[in-house]
């Protein structure tokens, strides 16, 4: 019910700006999330998550050293730099012989690294724990409609190329048998998940998204007999883990990213156990 009154208080408007893009956010996550579990893609989605820290860090060192790039702020630079990322670690991934774990590796360390220097290159005192780990604060009017704009573009083209996808995360061979370009939709799969990073960066922060990526689908596969039911069910999972993360959050001082998670994390380890002990009586 704190919650609930916080929402409707003309005061905090910060706190509706963050549920409205939890909850925008999610349909993206849902889909695009299903993707990249059935695909097996987390540890890819991972680097490009760590890599949006350089563009972030670019975007405050434009607007706050360079004052006449005030259009480039923190939101524009992840954006760039999680499709940059995304290209790059898709092509590494698809052309590289050997040693494919140490290159993606070594690019998610150099993009938060890089990340890290622009920030304290940064005039002003930045807080690098508030893009790490979320921060409900940061969350903008503008930012609202950046991420209605991005997920509008990932659920659009994501539908229009379902069953591409579908063919890339389940029967590549074939589908290149077929003559499908099945590296071509590889990469616009990981330019989509680059978007999705993006859209929930401000509420659990960089280290953490990937974790809303991937545990709501997690947790729908286990009742879902279809991809297009595991899509509904995650983008619900999600909603659900945004909504009672940032209302614990709220009402008990807590930081938002983590609490969403943790309950995300809880929920997936009850729906595996449940699911075991179905499998065993069975």
């Amino acid at each position: 019910m704190e919650f609930l009154e916080a929402l409707a208080n003309p005061a905090i408007p910060f706190l509706r700006y963050a549920l409205a893009v939890g909850i925008l956010a999610s349909l993206a996550f849902g889909i695009i999330g299903t993707y990249v579990v059935a695909r097996r893609i987390t540890y890819i989605a991972g680097a490009i998550a760590h890599c949006v820290l350089g563009g972030i860090g670019a975007g405050l060192y434009c607007q706050h050293k360079l004052g006449g790039i005030t259009w480039f702020g923190p939101l524009s630079g992840a954006i760039v730099a999680a499709l940059l990322a995304a290209i790059i670690i898709g092509l590494v991934s698809l052309h590289a012989s050997q040693r494919e774990d140490t290159a993606i590796g070594a690019l998610w360390a150099i993009g938060m690294a890089i990340g890290l220097l622009f920030i304290a290159k940064t005039p002003g005192y930045i807080e690098p724990m508030s893009y790490l780990f979320g921060n409900i604060l940061l969350i903008s009017e503008f930012d609202l409609w950046m991420v209605l704009a991005l997920d509008g573009l990932v659920v659009v083209i994501a539908t229009l190329f379902y069953h591409k996808f579908l063919a890339v995360c389940f029967d590549e061979e074939y589908a290149r048998l077929r003559g499908v370009r099945t590296d071509l939709y590889y990469l616009l799969l990981l330019c989509l998940t680059a978007l999705t990073v993006v859209l929930l960066v401000r509420v659990v922060g960089i280290v953490m998204v990937i974790a809303l990526l991937t545990l709501p689908a997690a947790v729908a596969s286990n009742f879902a007999k279809g991809l297009w039911q595991m899509m509904v069910l995650a983008t619900l999972f999600c909603i659900a883990f945004i909504g009672s993360g940032l209302a614990l959050s709220y009402s008990f001082d807590l930081p938002s990213g983590p609490t969403i998670i943790v309950i995300a994390g809880l929920v997936y380890l009850l729906a595996t156990g449940l699911r075991q002990l179905r499998t065993r009586k069975n």
